[in-house]
């Protein structure tokens, strides 16, 4: 009966989410439109753990320190209590199958363009002026195949974000103690295997075109800088739009770009740039992508504050915060800590097993999908500590402090589509399953 029930629920998902999409084309991430939001917005990286700017010196260490990690934690806190349902479900699609080292590539360029729109347009334009017809070819097949599935990962998160907002508004079905941390895990584990499984694959076809090269093309790639934006030839970015114009199912040109970009990151990067991860990278389901990145979208020369996310978070914190509240903050470092050390090694070995692809070996697939289940549980134990953290301080806010909330938010005369798939919304909200079993243990 229960697998019966889950079908029916995914069916239903895929119904709706055709409808709600058949509404508004998604948009297209090859210069007509704002590229996808909170990945290419910014002309340099944001400052992270009390950094005011210059050298970009990124690292997996200082993404996991205790005052990035609280100020981008807080960040989503803020956005969490003022927002909504709509807002928490808007993500970049940079944040799903991020093991092939686009994020450290482009924290560190050379050229402190790491986070203008014309980052990823470049790379794209350069990879697809290089490639021969045949190798685009596969990442088209490619392209296709997993575009659901993107869409897929996207209507997963729902119930699990409608349930983090039960827990906020002390929504608790009679007989439980609030969110049950197991059936989190639990749950987040199960698309996260999902996002593993299309890793894979993505890595097969990239390390398949890339032992098809030719002498010719490996030198020009040769020539390209990991990290130097200004190594890289102006490719021909129209013929992209003309490579892929023909093709209308949603998400499938993102995806197209994303292989693009992605095929230089990861064979000329590193195990290293594939393991480091961004503090934004977990507990992505409280609507602070929403917040920074909303007022850019649709402008092509917006740039948002690089320090927005910091001194935000900061600023909930440190300034709105009552004592006790700032307490109940505080401890979310130590909180974590295991699962944040647990998830930069479970990364590390996904991104070693993944580059075998690259020797011409075949990576243990089972192994794979195994560590993305948890790397799933993980991120669902973080998030789940940041939600009742969230919960706890929401209760004990005042009238004052929720309108400083307010201000702090910064987005007067926004308002947020009843749910978002990625950075596309939609206009018609999601029928949702019964949510009580994110609040009882899973048997």
């Amino acid at each position: 009966m229960k697998t019966l029930s889950r079908i029916l629920l995914v069916l239903a998902f895929g119904l709706w989410t055709l409808a709600a999409l058949a509404q508004d084309p998604p948009p297209r991430p090859d210069g007509d439109q704002q590229p996808p939001p909170g990945d290419n917005q910014q002309q340099r990286p944001p400052r992270r753990d009390g950094e005011k700017g210059g050298d970009q010196q990124y690292t997996l260490a200082q993404a996991m320190s205790d005052n990035a990690q609280l100020h981008t934690v807080a960040f989503n806190g803020l956005a969490f209590i003022t927002g909504d349902f709509g807002a928490a479900t808007f993500i970049p699609p940079g944040k799903v199958c991020d093991f092939f080292g686009f994020q450290y590539m482009r924290d560190i360029d050379a050229a402190h363009q790491g986070h203008n729109p014309a980052f990823m347009n470049r790379i794209s334009g350069a990879v697809f002026g290089i490639l021969n017809d045949a190798q685009k070819a596969q990442f088209a097949a490619l392209a296709a195949e997993q575009a659901p599935q993107y869409i897929a990962i996207a209507t997963q998160r729902y119930p699990l974000i409608k349930a983090f907002y039960r827990q906020l508004n002390g929504e608790i079905p009679a007989g439980s103690d609030g969110l049950n941390k197991a059936a989190v895990a639990k749950y987040v584990g199960d698309f996260f295997t999902t996002d593993a499984e299309m890793s894979y694959r993505r890595a097969e076809v990239t390390a398949k075109v890339y032992l098809s090269l030719t002498a010719d093309q490996k030198a020009a790639f040769a020539k390209m800088k990991f990290g130097d934006f200004s190594s890289w030839p102006a490719g021909d970015e129209e013929a992209i739009k003309l490579y892929t114009r023909d093709h209308r199912e949603p998400f499938y040109n993102i995806a197209f770009m994303t292989y693009m970009s992605e095929f230089f990151s990861w064979t000329a990067g590193s195990v290293d740039a594939d393991t480091y991860f961004c503090p934004e990278r977990h507990g992505t389901y409280f609507g602070g992508f929403y917040m920074k990145d909303m007022p850019a979208m649709g402008k092509r020369d917006y740039n948002i504050s690089t320090s927005v996310t910091g001194d935000s978070g900061a600023a909930f914190v440190e300034k709105v915060c009552n004592a006790d509240q700032r307490k109940i903050m505080l401890a979310i470092p130590d909180q974590q800590r295991a699962a944040l050390q647990e998830v930069a090694s479970v990364r590390r070995q996904i991104s070693v097993e993944l580059r075998k692809f690259l020797a011409g070996g075949t990576p243990d697939k089972a192994k794979v999908l195994a560590l993305g289940h948890r790397y799933g549980e993980l991120d669902g134990e973080m998030s789940w500590y940041y939600t009742t953290a969230f919960a706890r301080v929401n209760k004990t806010l005042t009238t004052e402090q929720h309108a400083a909330l307010v201000k702090l938010r910064n987005l007067d005369g926004y308002t947020s589509a009843p749910a978002y798939i990625y950075s596309q919304a939609v206009k018609t909200a999601p029928e949702l399953p019964n949510t009580d079993t994110f609040f009882v243990a899973p048997k």
